[in-house]
């Protein structure tokens, strides 16, 4: 089997650590190498798009709250894991630029919702566009079942993370 730039930081690293386990340093480092280069695209594509990560994160996080893509400002301070003023300060900018607008809780008219306007909807779907071209890109190497086994055992691993502490993609309010 040919080997990658990782085998390379592994042959190096056990002979500095005789203690490493390949194995899980293979994987981690992998998961994180790959994980840069991912970042690397979405970066790429939204600035294709005009969009910072801040912005997408937003837009992302109301898109995945399901229609009317809403949410209370809270809890979207605690998935962003920003502070409450951080967040007024990006949904301030956000309303600005068209891609937000704050609407009444219709169960509480004391609150306000974040709701994703048509222009932050478009832009969502032009970006996951080219991502997801990414990603499939990233994964040809890998036949259909293998695409498969290698997401279920990314499962096990996150369901085992999962069990010591919060989901690590927690659902919509």
């Amino acid at each position: 089997m040919a080997q990658d730039s990782i085998d390379r930081h592994i042959a190096f690293w056990s002979r500095e650590l005789p203690g490493l386990d390949p194995d899980v340093e293979g994987a981690v480092t992998r998961m994180q190498a790959l994980v840069r280069r991912l970042r690397r695209e979405r970066e790429e594509a939204l600035a294709e798009h005009g969009l910072h990560d801040w912005q997408y994160d937003v837009i992302w996080w109301l898109r995945s709250a399901g229609a009317p893509y809403q949410a209370g400002p809270t809890w979207l301070a605690q998935v962003l894991d920003v502070r409450p003023a951080t967040l007024t300060n990006r949904l301030e900018r956000l309303e600005r630029d068209g891609y937000v607008e704050r609407v009444p809780d219709p169960d509480d008219r004391r609150r306000l919702l974040v709701r994703l306007t048509a222009k932050a909807r478009e832009a969502w779907e032009a970006v996951y566009e080219d991502r997801s071209s990414g990603e499939h890109t990233l994964l040809a190497a890998l036949s259909p079942d293998q695409r498969r086994q290698l997401a279920e055992l990314l499962r096990i691993v996150t369901l085992a993370a999962e069990a010591d502490g919060p989901d690590l993609l927690p659902l919509a309010e």
